[in-house]
């Protein structure tokens, strides 16, 4: 039997912890305003994935007292009925956060549909305005998968500062934020990614302090290549409950690793629901 070295990043604990303090909060903003928070989800289509996805989120809203508004689309939808949808959400006032389930079809301009959320209900963080608040560390809305993996750090006393950090993925909600957000706690952050050659990946890696996964392949990262000591954040979630990282052989030589799932997977979903309510906040001391 192999044995693990690393510790696990319990980030459903953490998750419940978070969402429990977020259950507060809302419970304190409904008693002071006579309104719950309000979480608008948007789905376009019928994906299965995306089905389930939503109807997990609606749930987590009820369990923390925020009123939840589902908007369904048919999979034919046009980008401008979307923008349309999303736009009349961003001028509801009973509406303090919007959520845009992706993916969206191929025949939609996903980022066309992201900018009509307005920033101020951008509690997803996909708008264009939340990256660059995240990049220049001003007020505003995290990408909820990296803001998750930076409260998972900050929980189990991970301080970026100074260290080397390798960001695997370069998505525009996941990768290049997560890399954002280390550099502005001063890691010193390189970004790989699927046409990295496997030799400079490989380098890159056995550099690195903290590692997170997020290239979305199963298994990519291989133990060997793994620093001694490592922290690893592993943001993959493949078929068959496999992350991008080779979770057996990187726990043998990480000194703290997350589970796929368990790990950032909880994180994600308890930011959403932390910033609707910052959000609600936010937008009752502007109005009043």
């Amino acid at each position: 039997m192999t044995t693990t070295a690393a510790r696990l990043m319990d980030g459903g604990s953490l998750a419940r912890r978070l969402v429990e303090e977020t259950a507060a909060r809302a419970a304190a903003f409904t008693r002071r305003t006579g309104t719950q928070p309000c979480l608008a989800t948007v789905l376009v289509g019928e994906d299965p994935a995306s089905v389930t996805y939503v109807r997990m989120k609606r749930a987590r809203c009820e369990k923390a007292g925020i009123r939840s508004r589902h908007v369904e689309l048919p999979a034919a939808t046009t980008t401008e009925e979307l923008v349309a949808t999303l736009e009349g959400l961003s001028r509801d006032p009973d509406v303090h956060g919007i959520l845009l389930q992706h993916p969206v079809g191929p025949h939609i301009d996903e980022r066309a549909a992201f900018e009509a959320i307005a920033p101020e209900k951008d509690v997803d963080g996909v708008t264009t305005s939340s990256f660059a608040s995240m990049s220049f560390g001003l007020p505003g809305f995290v990408s909820c998968t990296p803001g998750g993996i930076m409260r998972l750090l900050d929980a189990y006393d991970v301080d970026p500062a100074g260290k080397r950090a390798v960001v695997v993925g370069r998505s525009a909600i996941l990768g290049k934020p997560a890399g954002m957000l280390l550099l502005t706690r001063n890691a010193t952050v390189t970004y790989c990614h699927s046409h990295t050659p496997p030799a400079d990946l490989s380098a890159a890696l056995r550099e690195a302090d903290i590692v997170v996964a997020a290239v979305g392949r199963p298994r990519f990262i291989k133990g060997e290549d793994i620093k001694p000591g490592a922290v690893v954040i592993d943001a993959g979630y493949n078929e068959g409950n496999v992350g991008d990282v080779d979770f057996a052989t990187a726990a043998e030589r990480a000194s703290l690793i997350t589970p796929v799932p368990g790990g950032v997977g909880p994180m994600t979903i308890a930011t959403l629901l932390a910033q609707t309510v910052e959000a609600a906040e936010r937008q009752t001391a502007t109005h009043a």
